[in-house]
């Protein structure tokens, strides 16, 4: 299990607040869970802390042009930025 950091903007907040049921449903087939953080600076910018075995199927879930509706729906702003521990 990995844990991956993805940031991202979002258009409206609120709007975005209340898609959290979609999100647990879409990212469930390649992710235990997540957390989800809000910048203290700029409130239309988060973070989402997920936890994988499988990257790539994530990868494809929210990259998936069929997925893109929920994106639109939820306000998500591109880009998307991922990151992921870096092993010392």
């Amino acid at each position: 299990m990995e844990t991956y950091i993805f940031c991202h903007k979002v258009g409206d907040i609120d709007t975005w607040l209340k898609g959290h049921a979609d999100r647990v449903r879409l990212f469930a087939p390649a992710s235990n869970g997540f957390r989800t953080f809000q910048d203290t600076d700029d409130p239309n910018s988060i973070v989402i802390v997920i936890d994988t075995d499988d990257i790539e199927k994530l990868g494809a879930i929210i990259n998936d042009p069929k997925n893109k509706h929920i994106k639109d729906l939820h306000t998500v702003l591109e880009p998307i930025t991922m990151s992921v521990e870096v092993k010392l």
